[in-house]
């Protein structure tokens, strides 16, 4: 049975914070709110609870996860970033995208594409996201949460709790996030590619 905190959105309660932490620490798979939909976290480093995420949401190894980051420095240690790529990456963080780019050796491989060597990064406006990664230390290996079958990600804490109280660890209540996925946008090549239109505007790519 998963435990269920109630956190502000705007102000995180530090106390629930730190429990979530350490639920993260511990191994746990959590879902916390981000600034566009709610999401499937859990320790970069945890093996264990990665494969729990894949069955849940019965992804390959082909899937590109995500590496939730606070800030573009802390996303420059995990992803090849020139110049032009992180003065684009400037104008759209934080904000609703994920930036496909290759991943550098702090990556674990098993969170790469197998063949491309890719990572999904993302620098999330959410306050309690935030909270999270600054409580971390690093970033959190998150993917969306949509479930088999499904398009869209699920967006109430209550029906999130009720669905996946036997699978995951903890649910955090951030209230209302949206109920769109991020864009997702390729800049592995010279030219960045939309591969799926989200809450993030695209106009600009």
């Amino acid at each position: 049975m998963s435990q269920f905190f109630q956190i502000h959105p705007e102000n995180p309660q530090q106390r629930l914070i730190k429990q979530a932490v350490e639920i993260i620490n511990k191994g746990g798979v959590v879902v916390y709110p981000t600034d566009c939909a709610y999401a499937l976290g859990c320790h970069i480093g945890d093996k264990s609870a990665l494969e729990r995420i894949k069955q849940i949401r019965q992804l390959s190894d082909k899937h590109n996860f995500t590496l939730v980051c606070r800030d573009l420095s802390e996303l420059a240690i995990y992803a090849k970033v020139d110049n032009s790529v992180y003065r684009l990456l400037k104008n759209y963080t934080p904000g609703a995208y994920t930036f496909i780019l290759k991943g550098t050796s702090e990556v674990p491989r098993r969170l790469m594409h197998a063949k491309r060597r890719t990572i999904g990064i993302r620098v999330p406006d959410n306050a309690i996201a935030l909270a999270l990664m600054e409580e971390l230390g690093e970033p959190i290996m998150s993917s969306s949460l949509i479930l088999p079958g499904e398009t869209d990600p699920l967006t109430d804490p209550y029906d999130i709790r009720e669905t996946l109280q036997h699978q995951v660890d903890l649910v955090i209540d951030g209230g209302y996030c949206g109920m769109e996925a991020t864009s997702v946008i390729n800049m592995v090549d010279d030219v960045p590619e939309v591969v799926r239109e989200g809450a993030g505007d695209i106009s600009g790519f």
